[in-house]
C-alpha cells in the first residue's frame, strides 16, 4: 500500500512491487490478492510482454481519499519534504505546511522563513531533486514568518491554511530557524545603543 498510494498514477506488476518493497514475491501476491478483494487495489489488464497484468490504487474504493490524505501526511509526501527542509534549510525555514494535492497529483507546499531567507536556487534545485524522488511535482511558496502572521482568511494562503487540508510539517522550534526580528525591537536596541554612547 506504502508504494501504491506514494504514486496513485501508475500501475505495478508482482515483481515491481516485489523488489520496491523488498519481499519475497509469494508474500506480494498473497498481499496483493488480499488488497485487491478489499478493494484497495484495481487489476489493469495485461499489456506487452506482461501476461500477469498490473495492480494500481483503486480511486473508486469508499475510503481511497482517506487512505490517500494517511498516505500525504506520511510516507508519499510530509515525511521526505520535511526531511529535506530541516537538513538543507534547518537556519531559515521557520515553519512549513502541505497545502494539499490537487487532480494533476502537484503537492502545493508553503515555507515561511525567519530572518534568513532560504536561497532561491538552492531551494530550486532540492525540490526538484525531491520531486523526482516523490514521483509528484511541488510548488513551492516562500514567505517570511511577518507575512505569514499578517494572512487573513480573505488571503488566498490564509484560506488554504484554515482549510482542513492543510498539514504543518515544519512547527516553530522545530529547526535552528530564528523569528524575523521585530522593527520595533530593531528601534529599541538602537535607542538602548544610542543611550549608552551619549553617557
Amino acid at each position: 500500500m506504502k508504494v501504491v498510494l506514494a504514486e496513485p498514477a501508475k500501475t505495478f506488476s508482482a515483481s515491481e512491487l516485489a523488489k520496491r518493497t523488498r519481499l519475497e514475491a509469494q508474500d506480494v501476491e498473497r498481499t496483493q490478492e488480499h488488497l485487491l478483494k478489499s478493494g484497495i487495489l484495481a487489476r489493469h489488464k495485461p499489456t506487452g510482454d506482461d501476461q500477469a497484468g498490473t495492480v494500481g490504487a483503486n480511486t473508486a474504493f469508499i475510503f481511497y481519499a482517506e487512505l490517500r490524505a494517511i498516505a500525504l501526511k506520511s510516507f508519499a509526501a510530509a515525511e521526505p519534504i520535511r526531511a529535506m527542509l530541516r537538513s538543507k534549510f534547518k537556519d531559515s525555514v521557520l515553519r512549513a505546511f502541505l497545502l494539499g494535492e490537487d487532480e494533476e497529483a502537484t503537492i502545493e507546499l508553503l515555507v515561511v522563513h525567519g530572518q534568513q531567507v532560504p536561497d532561491e536556487a538552492q531551494m530550486s534545485t532540492a525540490c526538484r531533486k525531491l520531486s523526482a524522488t516523490i514521483g509528484r511535482h511541488l510548488k513551492v511558496h516562500v514567505i517570511s514568518s511577518r507575512k505569514h502572521e499578517a494572512l487573513t482568511a480573505r488571503d488566498d494562503l490564509g484560506a488554504r491554511l484554515a482549510a482542513g487540508p492543510a498539514i504543518e510539517i515544519i512547527a516553530l522550534g522545530d529547526t535552528k530557524a530564528q523569528p524575523a526580528v521585530e522593527r520595533g525591537g530593531l528601534l529599541q536596541s538602537a535607542r538602548q545603543k544610542l543611550a549608552a554612547l551619549a553617557r
